[in-house]
């Protein structure tokens, strides 16, 4: 059976948990009979949500049930009228049937949107995310201990789905967040103060497009250099900093060029850091660097690169964009948030 995967304009919530359910069970079927399906009823319910008819009434746009019971008047145990259930009804197709025209508008503008940027397929979409996150452990060969965050490369997942990380924040390319913005493409940004504070506002409007923003010291200093206090004011400084400009604490931190030791994990936790992710790949404009002999992304693998430009590369951020894009999607990846797995 073919998978659906959620279509999502902006990276919002997608549609209700027994719709994505439903369209599951619907495999291939088009968007227009899913939805006929779906509200007539054809397609049961899943058997954690056996009311159907409740279930409907969270979609946004239906009426709510009367407070004592389905009744027309609001007395208990008063079964819901055919004039009522019909109403009902209409009034959710009409709600599903105004969200499923917004997906297909959404994704005719990406359809168009990835020939104006060059790319040579449209992105994949990635599956809804994990109704819980995984539990993660350091990687093989990776410093653990209680209390200390994880240290990872690869989200432990099934999907064929990675995730892209950009550091530093030096190059501050308008392109860049026109085309994912208008591909729809998530990403997670690790910051570094010293290259970003001249244009937070930059990061901002990424924020706002859904980019999660995440820590990578004040300075970006190779923290085995450095005491432990020395560590955790480049840590926890930025945490403050980031929460200040961004309006959100982050819980991951990346060390300046993966380098890191016990101290630097302890000062990490010590300000709420939950999570340190290092890569499994480099992108380039002109090439992937591998981390594997056989050259292919794996499930969950996290993808690094940076905010550079043409002075650097050779090439701009677009250019390393269509590189990662066109890499994944031949080897039938999708782009996904890091910030929705762990």
């Amino acid at each position: 059976m073919g998978q659906v995967r959620q279509i999502t304009p902006g990276g919002g919530h997608g549609p209700p948990s027994w719709f994505r359910w439903r369209a599951r069970r619907c495999g291939l079927l088009g968007g227009a009979t899913i939805l006929a399906l779906a509200c007539s009823g054809a397609i049961p319910p899943p058997p954690n949500e056996p009311d159907g008819w409740r279930l409907l009434t969270t979609v946004d746009g239906a009426p709510a049930p009367p407070p004592h019971g389905p009744g027309s008047g609001g007395e208990p145990g008063l079964a819901l009228g055919g004039p009522q259930r019909a109403a009902q009804a209409r009034t959710v197709a009409d709600a599903l049937a105004g969200y499923a025209k917004r997906l297909e508008r959404a994704e005719t503008r990406r359809i168009a949107a990835a020939k104006t940027w060059g790319l040579r397929r449209v992105p994949l979409r990635a599956p809804a995310p994990p109704a819980e996150k995984p539990e993660l452990t350091s990687e093989p060969g990776h410093l653990t201990g209680k209390g200390l965050p994880p240290v990872i490369v690869q989200v432990p997942t099934d999907e064929k789905v990675v995730f892209l990380t950009i550091d530093d924040g030096a190059e501050k390319d308008p392109k860049l967040l026109e085309m994912m913005r208008e591909l729809d493409i998530p990403y997670s940004s690790f910051l570094s103060d010293y290259v970003a504070r001249d244009d937070y506002d930059y990061f901002r409007e990424a924020h706002r497009d859904g980019s999660g923003i995440q820590n990578h010291s004040v300075n970006h200093r190779e923290m085995p250099k450095l005491s432990y206090t020395e560590q955790r004011t480049e840590i926890c400084r930025q945490q403050d900093t980031l929460e200040k400009e961004i309006g959100e604490r982050p819980t991951l931190f990346r060390p300046p060029y993966g380098a890191y030791d016990r101290d630097t994990l302890k000062a990490a936790a010590s300000c709420g850091v939950e999570v340190v992710p290092l890569w499994a790949e480099e992108a380039f404009p002109d090439r992937i660097a591998w981390g594997r002999g056989d050259e292919k992304l794996h499930p969950g693998d996290i993808i690094l690169t940076h905010f550079r430009g043409t002075a650097e590369w050779g090439g701009s951020m677009p250019d390393m964009i269509r590189r990662v894009v066109e890499t994944a999607t031949a080897q039938g990846f999708a782009l996904a948030r890091l910030e929705d797995y762990i």
